[in-house]
């Protein structure tokens, strides 16, 4: 129904944020809604796709035309329903997701937050060979289990995401600097880097 929504940031929560444009507020839920912490009032472009069952209407947002593809077709999977298919979003990034289903690398999907083996082997039957449009520059070429893992060591973006958001939700430089070599030792989503800040400084 809505293929996205353009406006400015009015407010982001744990959970979703809200987009005003032409003084409605869309509530949308977003696999990593701090990302957007650092562009309150600003203008963005949020991809969108609406849910509806008998017991939830919902908008749920992406930053990419590949991340709302990707959502998609999880929804299709037997046992991940929306919640589940944006948990696997906000722990990795799309081409991650394609390579392990390509590659049927259970032991990587199963790292996702709900999935079980189950869930994994479901994951791999229903969407092997059916993603090509997703990431078709990438499809012919995609990674072995090798350079998968290289790829998910490389750089930390999430990490300076999660950073620029604590700065916006009122951190200092000195606050941040102490929890950051700590955080550094592991990879996680920019949701979940946020998170664990946010233990460490309340404590």
């Amino acid at each position: 129904m809505y293929e996205f929504i353009k406006g400015t940031v009015d407010f982001v929560g744990p959970e979703y944020i809200v987009i005003e444009n032409n003084g409605i507020g869309y509530q949308i839920a977003t696999p990593n809604p701090f990302i957007y912490a650092g562009k309150m009032e600003t203008m963005v472009t949020v991809y969108t796709y609406h849910y509806v069952r008998e017991d939830i209407n919902a908008l749920y947002g992406f930053e990419t035309r590949e991340e709302k593809k990707l959502f998609t077709k999880l929804l299709n999977v037997s046992g991940i329903g929306p919640k589940g298919a944006l948990a696997i979003l906000a722990s990795g990034e799309v081409q991650q997701v394609v390579t392990a289903v390509e590659n049927e690398d259970e032991s990587f999907l199963v790292k996702f937050p709900g999935v079980g083996k189950k869930t994994a082997r479901q994951m791999i039957l229903d969407l092997k060979g059916k993603l090509q449009d997703i990431v078709p520059d990438y499809f012919p070429n995609l990674f072995n289990a090798d350079q998968l893992e290289l790829h998910t060591q490389k750089g930390n973006s999430n990490l300076e995401e999660a950073i620029l958001a604590l700065k916006a939700l009122g951190y200092s430089e000195k606050e941040i600097k102490k929890i950051t070599p700590e955080l550094r030792k592991e990879q996680m989503s920019t949701d979940q880097y946020i998170k664990k800040a946010l233990q460490r400084l309340l404590k």
